[in-house]
């Protein structure tokens, strides 16, 4: 038996002092030398481990030993046969742990980086074949049943149920409330770590399977769901996700320079503050900005405030680094940029200033107590420990809940306390007739993956409903 390669092929990255001043992609993605390299390390194992802690199925080894070969039209066909959105998965998604996490090699702490081959195989098709010649329908009669679907939402749910579907021959169109397709990809993300041009490639593709995308259609004003039922759609998906912000109600919330991190990061991506003065839409900016909040949501907007040119900006998260909900990677390189991170720190009330604009944060300082239902440990005040941090900007990353605005004008639609959409998990069928759902809007905030696996598991059952 050969040696393993215990090796893992670096992702070549810009320098955290050059990227902390741009908005270019932060990794730089593999050539085809280190492709194949870090493919050649896959021990191929029966098992299959990693497909199965892959939420969309992908055939990981298929796709992999494809690589190695040097044969990349066959791992674009792997791939997207199962995976309509590569490019957005290979940069975003939470990998180490998922099917890295299963991976053999992980019991050797090197697995094989399945995210980045992943990446390099859509970022090859992109260059080299282009939507036109990517897999199409696998309708095996190649005549479309004649049954319309209405997808809501365009994020990777509603994406990759559309995708799904239209492959089947179903009539699908997308509702969408903003004036572009992708969702939270396009509006939360920023760009140095998913440029908006490998966003819209995937929409595109999904529009090439014959997806119908209809922008500035906002379902419950335009429509509501049981007229698009009445129209001759026989089925409804819900993907419309999760984003309306959470605050922490204390005083001073709503001075001036207090965004909800949705907010800001939608004022950055979607309205490309990010490229003033070509687009004139700028965001005002402190110089000493502080984020709440320990997740990605947190890292993306910390980062966008330092390259839009904030002097200091701080990560304030009220337990310790290793309860940090946000990929290590991303931790790891808001470091690497600058980020000042005050841990076991929790905001009291923020300050302002005779204009009503933040000028500090009174903060507690916090100590772990025993573990609490998310299995992290509980942070507990100390008391007497107040102190103020002078900030003049603060962005609240504290999580996000479904708009209310489809449950609210839906008759029969469950949801639960928190807002969420009740959905059988084996389904994503709701206790409404014809009207399923997945993703963000179920089960609240949560990866693209997850919500990608929603979208397949929810198209699987609409097309049995349908007698596909």
């Amino acid at each position: 038996m050969a040696k393993l390669n215990l090796n893992r092929v670096a992702m070549p990255r810009q320098a955290p002092k050059k990227r902390a001043k741009n908005f270019n992609e932060v990794a730089l993605g593999y050539s085809l030398v280190q492709a194949k390299e870090e493919a050649g390390r896959c021990i191929q194992c029966p098992k299959r481990n990693c497909v199965e802690g892959c939420p969309v199925g992908v055939d990981i080894p298929d796709f992999i030993r494809a690589i190695r070969e040097g044969d990349m039209p066959e791992a674009v066909r792997v791939l997207k046969s199962k995976n309509a959105l590569p490019g957005i998965c290979g940069r975003v998604c939470p990998q180490e742990s998922q099917c890295e996490a299963t991976c053999s090699l992980a019991k050797k702490e090197a697995p094989i980086a399945i995210g980045r081959l992943e990446r390099f195989v859509a970022d090859w098709e992109r260059a080299n074949m282009g939507a036109a010649k990517s897999p199409k329908s696998s309708n095996p009669t190649g005549k479309p049943p004649g049954k319309k679907i209405a997808v809501v939402g365009s994020g990777p749910a509603g994406l990759t149920a559309a995708a799904d579907l239209s492959k089947l021959g179903y009539s699908v169109t997308i509702f969408e409330a903003l004036h572009v397709a992708g969702g939270v990809l396009m509006y939360g993300i920023p760009e140095f770590r998913l440029p908006k041009a490998i966003v819209q490639a995937e929409v595109d593709y999904v529009a090439s399977l014959g997806v119908k995308i209809e922008l500035d259609s906002v379902v419950g004003k335009l429509a509501t769901i049981d007229e698009l039922l009445a129209d001759g759609y026989q089925a409804v998906f819900l993907g419309t996700g999760a984003g309306l912000p959470m605050f922490m109600n204390i005083e001073g919330e709503n001075l001036n320079g207090i965004y909800s991190a949705n907010e800001f990061l939608t004022r950055v991506n979607l309205m490309k503050a990010y490229l003033f003065p070509d687009y004139d839409t700028p965001v005002k900016i402190g110089k000493r900005v502080a984020v709440i909040g320990g997740g990605n949501v947190a890292m993306d907007s910390a980062r966008c405030a330092l390259r839009l040119g904030a002097d200091k900006v701080y990560i304030v998260y009220r337990r310790s680094e290793v309860e940090l909900p946000a990929r290590r990677e991303e931790v790891e390189n808001a470091q690497e940029e600058g980020i000042e991170f005050r841990l076991l720190t929790n905001p009291k009330k923020f300050l302002g200033n005779e204009q009503n604009w933040v000028v500090g944060m009174e903060c507690y300082e916090m100590e772990l107590g025993e573990p609490d239902d998310s299995g992290r440990r509980r942070p507990v005040v100390k008391e007497g420990s107040e102190f103020v941090i002078d900030v003049d900007e603060v962005i609240v990353a504290l999580g996000t809940r479904p708009n209310p605005l489809i449950a609210s004008t839906t008759e029969g639609l469950k949801t639960t306390k928190h807002g969420t959409v009740v959905a059988d998990e084996a389904t994503g069928k709701t206790v409404k007739d014809k009207v399923w759902a997945g993703g963000d809007i179920v089960t609240g905030a949560a990866t693209v993956i997850s919500a990608m696996g929603a979208g397949k598991v929810a198209a699987a059952d609409i097309n049995k409903f349908l007698g596909g």
